[in-house]
């Protein structure tokens, strides 16, 4: 294994729980709106919302904690809920 092989490697990508425990700890606060909001088979509720962040418009989902499927109202379609993002990634975002 060469010098150059140890920059080539790609690191692994966090889990899902990972991400969203990064973004909710580090990430910036923006305003977003539902757009839909859909049940699995399996029982999962995703909601699809977008935001705007420096005048990009972003469209996103989300599937719904337990925590959060507790007040649906609050993720119905058209409601505005606070979303998380990646300040070096804006397109990286969960619900808040």
């Amino acid at each position: 294994m060469g010098l150059f092989d140890i920059f080539k490697r790609k690191k692994e990508a966090p889990s899902e729980n990972e991400r969203r425990e990064f973004l909710l700890k580090h990430g910036r606060i923006t305003e977003g709106t539902i757009i839909d909001s859909e049940t699995t088979a399996s029982g999962e509720e995703i909601a699809y919302y977008f935001y705007t962040i420096q005048g990009v418009d972003f469209e996103s989902s989300d599937t719904l904690t337990a925590k959060q499927k507790e007040t649906p109202l609050k993720y119905a379609p058209g409601a505005k809920v606070s979303i998380r993002y990646d300040p070096k990634n804006h397109g990286n975002a969960v619900l808040d």
